[in-house]
């Protein structure tokens, strides 16, 4: 089975606390891995060291066969690593279809062969003068973008001009997915998909992951509703303090006793909490 990504002994710490401590993890292509644990177990952290928008104190982080541990966002980004955030971000005054097209960025390619290096200045020429080869590649880029849209049903493509920011909170987190599938990823993760999602909600958003999984997309999911973790998961890794305190297949991580008294020492944590229901 081969390895997308191989983490050793990986740590950081914040003055005299330890977020992430010696975490080893695995990802084979087309896996789908669940980060679970209780809150501050440093499941975030995990992904902030992994997707460069923090630097690990020890360990590596190895993703198709290249060492990225310290390397800078947009590069792993480039090595087609996406990811989504824990409280969404979007684009507040872009057009849902500008945002997802802003997921692209890393795979446009019309100036690069005949301009390597333009600078500044020359990017702004290229913007208003839009040579054909320019044209067309964003034409590509905008029907490329409309067929993941159309991956959430009816949610997003009646709105497909409409500002991110009159979305509704639910869709805001559709068009964040939507934005790291247009570039095209090897891996992605994604940071609580489903939060602040009441049901119906919630069961869409299983059903697309598990599309995408049945699609081969490596995906690695931190999730607190576990039910919907037991269903998509091909193994789960439990942390607790920083610490990994279990892994495996998922009914077998969910009988471990350190994984119960980890969940049932941290009232509330691990369960679907009520939401109130917003509008999609």
């Amino acid at each position: 089975m081969s390895m997308l990504l191989e983490i050793k002994g990986l740590t950081r710490r914040f003055g005299g606390v330890t977020a992430v401590k010696d975490f080893d993890l695995a990802v084979a292509e087309g896996e789908l891995v669940s980060l679970i644990g209780p809150n501050g177990a440093g499941k975030t952290t995990s992904f902030n060291l992994i997707s460069g928008l923090d630097r690990p104190d020890a360990g590596t982080i190895v993703f198709g066969g290249q060492s990225i541990g310290g390397m800078a966002p947009e590069a792993i980004a480039a090595l087609g690593l996406a990811r989504t955030f824990q409280h969404g971000r979007v684009f507040g005054n872009l057009s849902v279809e500008d945002n997802v097209l802003v997921g692209a960025h890393t795979r446009l390619s019309a100036v690069r062969p005949r301009w390597p290096v333009i600078g500044p200045l020359g990017e702004l020429a290229l913007a208003l003068l839009r040579p054909r080869a320019v044209k067309q590649e964003e034409q590509a880029l905008r029907a490329e973008t409309r067929d993941i849209l159309a991956l959430f049903g009816d949610r997003l493509i009646p709105r497909l001009d409409h500002p991110a920011y009159s979305l509704s909170y639910a869709n805001r987190r559709r068009v964040e997915i939507a934005r790291a599938l247009a570039l095209k990823p090897r891996i992605l993760l994604l940071d609580e998909p489903t939060a602040g999602m009441n049901p119906t909600e919630t069961g869409e958003m299983q059903a697309l992951i598990a599309a995408l999984k049945s699609s081969g997309l490596t995906i690695l999911l931190i999730e607190h509703k576990l039910d919907m973790v037991m269903a998509l998961s091909d193994r789960v890794c439990v942390l607790d303090n920083g610490a990994k305190i279990a892994e495996g297949a998922p009914q077998d991580v969910r009988r471990d006793p350190a994984v119960i008294e980890a969940y049932l020492g941290h009232s509330g944590i691990g369960q679907a909490r009520p939401q109130p229901e917003p509008v999609a």
